[in-house]
Order: C-alpha cells, then sequence, then structure tokens
C-alpha cells in the first residue's frame, strides 16, 4: 500500500508508492482505488484519462472546473519532473488563495490527488516530461476556467532558473481578485456538500 499524506489544504493527498527493483527494473501500484477511497472517503469515478508532454519550461494553469461536479484529478509524473501546484480557490475556505507546491518525478514516482474546488498547475522540469492523470469526469469547455498562474495576489514561488512558456489563454487568464469579483471561483460549502453526497 503506498504512503499518503495530506497536504495543508485539506483536499489534496500525495501518494508515495513502494517501489520494487531489483536488476530487471521496478515495479509500482501508481493508483489504487481502495487506498484513495479509504483516505479520502468516497471513490474516484473515472471519466477520463490524460497525458501530457512539455518541455521544460511549460507551465500549464491555474486550472479549476465549475462544481458541481467539478474534475479531482490524480496526477503523476512518468517521465521527466514537473512542480506541482494546487491552489485553494474555493471562497469561503481558511486556506483560500494558498497554495503548495510539491515535486513529482520518474524516481520517487509520486502522484497528487487534488479534489473538485482546487485549482491546479503544473511547471514542467526536463525536457519531454510527460504526465498522465486521471479525472472524475469529462472535459467540458463551458464549465473549464482559469486563473493566472503569475498573479502575485497568489503568489506562488516558481524556480528562478527557468524560463516560463505559457499558453495565450493562460497568459490572459484572470487574476484571483477578477474571479472572485466575476463569480467564477467555486464556492466552499457547496465543494464540501459535493464531496459529501459523493461518499453516500
Amino acid at each position: 500500500m503506498p504512503q499518503m499524506e495530506q497536504l495543508g489544504l485539506g483536499a489534496a493527498y500525495l501518494f508515495t508508492p513502494r517501489i520494487h527493483g531489483d536488476h530487471r527494473g521496478s515495479f509500482l501500484e501508481w493508483f489504487r482505488a481502495d487506498a484513495l477511497e479509504n483516505e479520502i472517503g468516497h471513490p474516484l469515478d473515472l471519466a477520463q484519462a490524460n497525458c501530457s508532454l512539455s518541455a521544460r519550461g511549460v507551465l500549464r494553469g491555474v486550472h479549476f472546473a465549475d462544481v458541481p461536479p467539478g474534475q479531482a484529478k490524480y496526477v503523476t509524473c512518468v517521465r521527466g519532473a514537473i512542480l506541482d501546484v494546487v491552489v485553494d480557490l474555493r471562497v469561503g475556505s481558511p486556506t483560500f488563495g494558498q497554495w503548495e507546491a510539491v515535486r513529482l518525478d520518474d524516481e520517487k514516482r509520486q502522484a497528487l490527488y487534488i479534489a473538485e474546488g482546487l485549482g491546479h498547475a503544473f511547471l514542467s522540469l526536463a525536457d519531454d516530461t510527460t504526465v498522465v492523470y486521471l479525472c472524475s469526469s469529462s472535459y467540458s469547455p463551458g464549465r473549464e476556467h482559469e486563473v493566472n498562474p503569475l498573479d502575485p495576489a497568489i503568489g506562488i514561488t516558481w524556480p528562478a532558473d527557468v524560463t516560463l512558456q505559457l499558453s495565450p489563454k493562460d497568459q490572459a487568464a484572470p487574476t484571483l481578485a477578477q474571479a472572485l469579483e466575476s463569480g467564477l471561483l467555486p464556492d466552499y460549502q457547496e465543494c464540501l456538500d459535493h464531496y459529501a453526497k459523493l461518499a453516500i
């Protein structure tokens, strides 16, 4: 069974697998439905699996989806390395606007679970970095939103030695304050209610 550590934002968990290796190579379980369910209190409904390839410096996010249904993610890096960032975008949350970052790479083989309502971004730290992630709902353009990952009010500390490359959409994303003012951000209590329904 993997080791599980809850991040300070409360709805994100870091999973560290047991890697079994010998002269032939290695084997690990990067996802265990039973272990995840025991930790978060409900199963992860798998609706979509994504694979992202990125050059060094590519920054994707901060992305989130309307809740309900939202989109929970289970993310791992199978080649290269990323700085994976979670931002609490749930209005009314005790940790609203705060962020946490973990390194995911092809050595430790850790995975990160990110609940609905949290924002997600990652920065590729190496060329040909490959990230795969499981999603609880399918992509729906009308429900998907973004917050600018360079917003100083959030204050994410990106590595100084990496030249950031953002998509035009992420460059033009609203700040946290703008997203809040426009009513885009998920409500904390609605997220808690959604988590509770998933546990029934």
